[in-house]
């Protein structure tokens, strides 16, 4: 008896079944995606609802440095990643031998800014101030581009983003520069003159860039966010649910309202 109620229900369900009365429940596509902090983690967690509607489950792997996020997504240890521009990606690419990761969504630009606790004003900066600024090329090219922008200095090629220190010819402030990790640079803030932080760092550390630095990079600059995949990934349901989403009226308002200038949509 029990054997036959048993093939009983398991016709019953064969039926619903094939008529489209049961629905087989589907497993949400995993996508998996390194970022720094802020903003990048908290506007992936903004979306992360969103896509949770359209069988995305998506995963934030958070990272503190400029580093991992990009190697994890070269070793296919995620899906993608969202903390770099463009002059940063390249750079990457040309240091580790990568040329597997692509650009699939421009999201966003954090204005780069100069900071600092000793002045208020820039024409106080003294003769020999020492200037902190980022290690890594990319950001330590964009430093000095800002810096040439205010007059502080003269380099070779105004508009070179890889310039280096090598590139000055003029520095009528004797400014002294300490390269140090990105990361670092608003802990060394009452130690130095200036310092030249990156937007999510600053954040981080509670400095608002448009009311608290001296100068800042306006919205035109080209170091608009990036959402990163693999060539072998890039087209992807999830990646390109991911990059409609990022590209959303919803992320721009939230961009904005949440960031208030500190962070500029870049779509």
């Amino acid at each position: 008896m029990l054997r036959k109620f048993s093939l009983s229900l398991g016709l019953v369900a064969a039926v619903f079944s094939t008529f489209g009365l049961i629905a087989p429940a589907q497993a949400a596509d995993k996508l998996v995606i390194a970022a720094t902090p802020v903003p990048h983690a908290e506007i992936l967690e903004f979306v992360k609802p969103i896509l949770a509607k359209e069988g995305v489950d998506l995963q934030i792997k958070v990272f503190t440095d400029y580093v991992q996020p990009a190697v994890q997504t070269n070793e296919k240890r995620v899906d993608g990643n969202f903390f770099l521009h463009l002059p940063y990606l390249n750079e990457f690419k040309k240091n580790h031998k990568n040329d597997l990761e692509v650009v699939v969504a421009r999201v966003h630009v954090e204005p780069f800014a100069g900071y600092s606790t000793k002045y208020k004003k820039l024409a106080d900066l003294p003769d020999g101030a020492t200037v902190a600024i980022p290690n890594d090329p990319s950001n330590s090219g964009r430093a000095l581009l800002l810096l040439s922008r205010q007059g502080l200095l003269k380099l070779k090629d105004p508009s070179n983003i890889s310039a280096t220190q090598k590139d000055i010819i003029e520095n009528p402030k004797h400014l002294k520069f300490k390269e140090l990790e990105a990361a670092t640079l608003p802990r060394v803030l009452n130690q130095v003159d200036l310092a030249l932080i990156n937007t999510n760092y600053a954040i981080e550390a509670k400095l608002n860039p448009v009311k608290d630095s001296l100068f800042i990079e306006d919205a035109n600059s080209p170091y608009a966010n990036l959402l990163v995949a693999r060539a072998d990934n890039k087209d992807s349901p999830a990646v390109k649910k991911l990059a409609t989403a990022l590209n959303s009226p919803e992320v721009k308002k939230f961009i904005e309202d949440k960031y208030k200038g500190a962070v500029v949509p870049a779509f």
